[in-house]
């Protein structure tokens, strides 16, 4: 099997691609290496086999350079949930919406399975913000009973509402998929679109608004100094976690049976029991690092921000039975030692 993955020098990319050509597969690699330290990846995907080719997915010629493929994983993404805010606008529009255009094209062209990787921002902010939430001491639960459909204790489902605002990284994505659906029904593409949460683990490059299991561990390994933002400055606010390796082997699940997952929509992520607060996180990175630092209360909550975010996963695992098997403890551990490992040429990224 010949597979491409577009943004394949990202972090998710790049950890596919070598989780794929590991596995036996020829792989090829295409990135426009536009996120800072995503140039740290290019002796990795040698190392493992993946050719590696420099393009970028808005230009149709680019992704024709890598040739006839059997599967298309498109990794690609301006994944900022303030990009477009105060500027950016249109690479994100280009990147997220045409660049999946031309990926799909490039799939129809060579009857190849598309797996898109999409993200839980596609439900809006302003619902989730509405969801009944209780409180503990570290963190916030959602309650037993809610007022809105597609949701519960387990998790946001597929059948939450997606009618509000939702964040352009959000919108473009939506759209994005709704261009899948339609190229699975006329064309007959075998596709899968994967709606995952936070990602996390070795490799990211996390910044403020996108990779927080990173940049939160980095503060502590680098004495940088935090802010608990928003929600009064509690730091209970919640995300579902998946470590990147989770990820890549549900990837490759995918692209060994295509007719299986072919034309589904599945939220893909750590679910209630691979989740964590920004307070739980901090106990987290303390005890890997052995190390503190100052955390800030800023009540202030940025635009697009939600208190509660947890991916019920029941339909993909009634589809095929994948769980994820990695802990919050584990993904923290795994980005502490790859940081002490690469801490020289990682301090100018992350510090």
């Amino acid at each position: 099997m010949r597979v491409l993955v577009t943004g394949g020098a990202g972090f998710v990319g790049a950890n596919v691609a070598v989780h794929l050509a590991g596995a036996g597969r020829d792989v090829v690699a295409l990135d426009n290496l536009r996120r800072r330290g995503s140039e740290l990846n290019l002796p990795r995907l040698a190392a493992a086999g993946v050719s590696f080719l420099h393009g970028d997915v808005r230009e149709p010629s680019d992704l024709a350079a890598a040739g006839a493929v059997d599967a298309l994983v498109e990794c690609s993404a301006e994944p900022s949930v303030l990009a477009g805010v105060a500027g950016g606008l249109d690479y994100l529009v280009h990147s997220n919406l045409v660049g999946a255009y031309n990926c799909l094209e490039h799939c129809r062209a060579h009857g190849a399975q598309l797996v898109f990787l999409s993200t839980s921002r596609v439900y809006p902010h302003t619902r989730l913000s509405a969801v009944t939430l209780a409180e503990t001491d570290t963190r916030f639960t959602a309650a037993e009973t809610q007022e809105q459909a597609g949701v519960g204790p387990d998790g946001v489902s597929e059948g939450f509402p997606l009618d509000g605002p939702r964040t352009f990284y959000g919108a473009t994505k939506l759209a994005a998929e709704l261009l899948v659906a339609e190229y699975a029904h006329v064309f007959g593409l075998r596709t899968i679109v994967n709606r995952f949460g936070v990602i996390a683990g070795p490799w990211q490059m996390g910044k403020v608004d996108q990779g927080i299991v990173t940049f939160w561990l980095a503060a502590h390994r680098f004495g940088r100094s935090l802010s608990y933002l928003g929600f009064g400055g509690s730091g209970k606010q919640v995300r579902d976690l998946l470590h990147v390796d989770d990820a890549a082997e549900l990837i490759a699940l995918e692209l060994d049976d295509p007719d299986l997952f072919a034309g589904a929509v599945v939220n893909a992520g750590g679910g209630a029991g691979c989740s964590v607060s920004l307070l739980e996180l901090t106990a987290l990175c303390r005890e890997a690092t052995g190390r503190e630092t100052p955390i800030a209360a800023a009540s202030e909550t940025r635009p697009g921000d939600v208190p509660w975010y947890v991916s019920d996963c029941a339909r993909l695992q009634g589809l095929c039975g994948w769980q994820p098997s990695r802990t919050p403890a584990q993904i923290v551990a795994d980005v502490d030692a790859w940081v002490g490992a690469n801490e020289t040429e990682l301090r100018r990224v992350l510090a």
